[in-house]
């Protein structure tokens, strides 16, 4: 090897070492330091474009959740209330059968049961009015909400509550249990057929609503036959469609397809088709027909009965409303914990690794500052030679 002055290839050599493990012990502190892998786009450009898109996701992904908790807080909000309002409407209904006993209570006591009830309706347009999350009424029938449970655009799930939950919107606004009924509608007919003809002859009319009677009475005679109406039984449910095909399939049975029937024309319609040609001239007899009028009280339990099934309606789909969400939760943890668990491999650093890269760089650095002085005594040995 020659010895030379000028240059010191063994010194540079030394420094050129030395200059990389510090860079890379430098490097491992910063990112012991940090805890990140990437500190800076030039560390690993391609995988901070990554990591940064998984970032982002991640922020939505949690922003998302509680978005979703509070459409379940929203939903909760509006159960609770409606709880509250079938507890209303259950008393009403007990107050409504208590007024129907027109055998045990006089005028003043179904004025009290009314009384009552008037109250039971104040509360529930008061809970329909007032129940609100944040400013926003619930109940009133107004309210219609969107709620971000996704990280991207469009991922939405879209929450109504309608109708109002108020009397009115239950249709219990005109319910009064001290009505009466204003006695009973006759529709009757004694007629006879001209001899020789064949003709429609009606039997009588009354107001067909399925809030004007609960009853029928009477009897219908044809041909021999008669139908006791008083055997017919309504439900209290019942619509006036639903009575009339009731009529109709009793006067079929007794008297025979299209001999006697019952339509709704303004009313209902009892028609009876006259003899032919040569037939008796009184086959089409009497017919008698009372309409035994409901009272307040037995409309009062329909139209509760149908507010009941209208609320209960209502919060089933509050109900699955909420196990949505629900499940949007817990479908969000999953996507949050798998998308932040990549974003760590790419962006974290691990420290076992960093720490042997930091120990083997701080070896490297302190033998390269060595070698570096050594290699600076090299030269000096010129000195010998010109002795």
């Amino acid at each position: 090897m020659s010895l030379v002055v000028n240059s010191n290839i063994a010194g540079l050599n030394s420094a050129r070492v030395l200059g990389i493990a510090d860079r890379q012990q430098s490097t491992s502190i910063e990112r012991l330091s940090s805890g990140l892998r990437i500190n800076r786009a030039a560390d690993d450009a391609a995988s901070l474009g990554i990591a940064e898109g998984l970032r982002t996701q991640i922020g939505g992904f949690k922003v998302a959740l509680r978005n979703s908790q509070d459409g379940i807080s929203v939903l909760q909000t509006a159960e609770g209330a409606l709880t509250e309002t079938h507890s209303l409407l259950h008393r009403m209904r007990d107050l409504a059968v208590q007024a129907a006993n027109t055998g045990g209570l006089d005028d003043a006591a179904r004025a009290n049961v009314q009384t009552e009830i008037g109250q039971l309706r104040a509360e529930l347009d008061r809970i329909a009015e007032t129940t609100s999350f944040n400013g926003r009424t619930l109940l009133d029938g107004s309210y219609r909400g969107t709620f971000q449970v996704g990280a991207d655009a469009g991922h939405t799930i879209t929450v109504g509550f309608g109708p109002a939950m108020s009397a009115a919107g239950l249709g219990l606004a005109g319910v009064d249990v001290t009505a009466a009924g204003t006695g009973g509608t006759t529709a009757s007919s004694a007629t006879t057929a001209a001899v020789g003809t064949a003709s429609s002859i009606t039997l009588g009319t009354a107001t067909l609503a399925a809030a004007d009677f609960d009853s029928l009475s009477g009897s219908v005679s044809h041909d021999g036959r008669t139908l006791d109406l008083g055997s017919l039984r309504f439900g209290p449910s019942d619509t006036a469609t639903e009575k009339l095909a009731q009529i109709d399939a009793a006067l079929t049975t007794t008297f025979g397809a299209g001999s006697v029937t019952a339509t709704n024309s303004g009313g209902l319609v009892l028609t009876g088709t006259a003899p032919p040609p040569g037939a008796s001239a009184r086959d089409l007899a009497d017919a008698t027909v009372l309409f035994s009028p409901a009272t307040g009280a037995t409309r009062a339990l329909e139209a509760i009965d149908a507010a009941i099934g209208q609320v209960s309606t209502a919060r089933a789909e509050l109900g699955a409303a909420q196990n949505r969400f629900e499940h949007n939760i817990a479908k969000l943890g999953v996507a949050l914990d798998n998308t932040a668990a990549s974003e760590s491999r790419i962006r974290d650093a691990d420290i076992a690794a960093e720490m042997s890269t930091a120990t083997r760089a701080s070896i490297l650095t302190q033998a390269g500052t060595a070698m570096a002085a050594q290699a600076n005594q090299t030269p000096r040995g010129v000195l010998q030679l010109l002795v």
